[in-house]
């Protein structure tokens, strides 16, 4: 033997490579394998949390945006309520505005001109505080007829006038800023 070869026997140290390789080899193999099987199991694990993330995004998303649509709809509500809140008030006193007129249109000749002056400033007063609040009379004179502020109450033939066009009012009818609260009572040509 010569000198290496005692040495490396002395040290105990083998010299079959082919033992020692197959031995490390299959020892980085299982650590290979377990690290593969951690690497996807931590990848599943990834994807199933980045899908219930992306779950919760978008409930979060909707969520907010069902309270904003609500908030929104109670703004309206509200800002409506205060628009519209006088309705029931102006339907109480609309045969009162509409008693002052009958009043007006059925003085008599015997009747003194003071007191025809004094129901016509009531009424023009009356017609000036329901103005400020929004509240306008429907005068559709020589108008085309519209059903939803006009009521038809009677049709009539006139060849000088157009098919639909109001001839007369019976009734005045009145808004509430855009709504409708009473519609004017007509007579409509029919040709």
């Amino acid at each position: 033997m010569g000198k290496k070869q005692k040495s490396k026997a002395q040290a105990g140290v083998d010299d079959t490579p082919a033992d020692n390789s197959s031995s490390i080899n299959e020892d980085t193999l299982a650590d290979e394998e377990s690290i593969s099987e951690l690497l996807d199991t931590d990848t599943d694990n990834t994807v199933n949390l980045e899908e219930k993330i992306a779950d919760l995004e978008e409930a979060l998303l909707r969520s907010r945006a069902e309270l904003d649509n609500a908030f929104k709809r109670n703004i309206s509500d509200v800002e409506k309520a205060h628009k519209y809140g006088v309705e029931r008030l102006l339907n109480e006193l609309l045969p009162v505005v509409d008693n002052l007129e009958h009043a007006l249109n059925n003085f008599s000749i015997n009747s003194s001109n003071e007191d025809r002056e004094g129901v016509e400033l009531t009424l023009k007063s009356f017609e000036s505080a329901l103005d400020k609040f929004g509240i306008r009379p429907i005068y559709p004179i020589n108008e085309h007829f519209d059903p939803v502020k006009h009521e038809a109450v009677m049709t009539s033939k006139d060849p000088e006038k157009e098919n639909n066009e109001i001839e007369n009012i019976f009734q005045r009818g009145w808004e509430l800023y855009d709504r409708v609260v009473r519609p004017a009572r007509v007579s409509v040509i029919k040709n």
